[in-house]
């Protein structure tokens, strides 16, 4: 398995940005965007793919994968006044 299957890629429609927003929680901060849902989830994981060669590149250690499974998936948070993106939790 390549070390980028191992993370979550996140692709959700952004309702302030009016736009997907793309992220992989637990390994780069900030992510991607734009208004096709498989473009933006196409470069997220390319940025996946370039964040684990700079760790290494750099000999740093890659960050603990965030762990998800099918009994488990990632549910949204109780509603809050919270913006969309805040309400996603792991």
């Amino acid at each position: 398995m390549k070390d980028s299957a191992k993370y979550a890629k996140i692709v959700e429609w952004s309702e302030e940005d009016q736009c997907y927003v793309g992220s992989a929680p637990g390994l780069i901060l900030g992510g991607c965007h734009g208004n096709d849902e498989k473009q933006v989830f196409d470069e997220l994981c390319q940025i996946v793919e370039e964040a684990i060669e700079l760790y290494r590149k750099d000999n740093k250690p890659l960050p603990t994968a965030y762990k998800t499974s099918h009994n488990h998936p990632i549910q949204p948070a109780p509603k809050s006044s919270a913006t969309d993106e805040q309400r996603w939790a792991l």
